[in-house]
């Protein structure tokens, strides 16, 4: 095997990155149902403060023909090309916490030679822990919770999370190849499975972002507002309520979803962590409120000091 290390040109020296930070990864590829990964790249690139470390080679790992390029017609000229992008970035979330973030496509080519590289990346930096996210649609209505499976090492994510917890054979993908070679020489990792409405697999469903922030948020204690994707999926939901209830056909089909979902959860011995004494769950959007209450008392404290 050529040396990993080729793969990446760093665009920073590794000794100016904190020593054991979190890694998160999210990788589009193979599938992303309801868009949940493609979601949460935009939401961490674009509401939060990021500097690219390394980045990888897409001659070497992309397949240009199955995944083209977007180029820009101009009237009479080509203006702009923008290539797929696979970089590894170091963020910060709402309050300042340092965390590492792999994000952009899933490399079509050498998997193993990759996945070195990655776990190369998490030795060199001292990474606490590999935090990954990917979506699959399931048979589940979008009028309850949405679900999550939890692979890895991290036993306590995978006792207080893990809702679907089959023994299954499924194609694979590179981030799976990299969390079976971290658990292979000890490193500790998690993968979250965000587990989509079937029939909103191929929407952007901004729960199923939701999901996976606050996934992300359970396994490294980072802080990430997710107001405005709260007010999306607001919207969204309405929007498909109306439809299903125009429709007497999608109406039996989530009445009956709804009913398989119950009777299963009814069965799970997974108990959710936020439930008070009472068996009370407080609402997302009070769970939100809370969160951003917080937020804004940190806030007001960093600015006094």
């Amino acid at each position: 095997m050529q040396d990993p290390r080729e793969l990446y040109d760093l665009r920073t020296a590794l000794d100016t990155v904190p020593d054991g930070l979190y890694l998160v990864a999210a990788l589009t590829g193979f599938a992303d149902a309801g868009g949940a990964v493609s979601q949460l790249n935009s939401y961490l690139l674009e509401t939060l403060e990021a500097e690219e470390i390394a980045r990888f080679d897409s001659d070497e790992l992309l397949d240009y023909r199955a995944r083209r390029p977007v180029i820009t017609f101009d009237q009479d000229h080509l203006s702009d090309y923008r290539p797929a992008q696979l970089s590894l970035y170091l963020m910060r979330d709402e309050v300042g916490q340092q965390f590492l973030l792999l994000t952009g496509y899933e490399p079509d080519f050498q998997w193993e030679r990759f996945s070195s590289a990655v776990l190369d990346l998490v030795s060199l930096l001292k990474v606490r822990s590999t935090v990954w996210m990917h979506a699959i649609p399931m048979p589940v209505p979008h009028t309850r919770p949405i679900g999550i499976t939890v692979s890895g090492n991290r036993e306590d994510l995978t006792e207080s999370m893990s809702v679907w917890r089959p023994t299954t054979q499924a194609p694979a993908t590179a981030m799976h190849l990299i969390e079976y070679r971290l658990q292979q020489v000890g490193a500790s990792t998690v993968g979250f499975v965000v587990l989509v409405p079937h029939y909103l697999g191929d929407t952007e469903y901004p729960a199923a972002a939701i999901a996976a922030i606050e996934s992300i948020s359970s396994a490294t204690g980072l802080l990430f507002p997710t107001e405005k994707l709260r007010e999306d999926n607001r919207e969204f939901i309405a929007n498909i309520d109306e439809q299903v209830a125009g429709n007497a056909e999608l109406e039996r089909l989530v009445g009956a979803l709804e009913q398989r979902h119950d009777a299963y959860m009814q069965d799970s011995p997974l108990k959710s962590p936020l439930t008070s004494i009472d068996g009370v769950v407080p609402s997302a959007d009070e769970i939100a409120a809370e969160l951003e209450s917080f937020l804004a008392d940190r806030r007001k404290g960093d600015d006094d000091s």
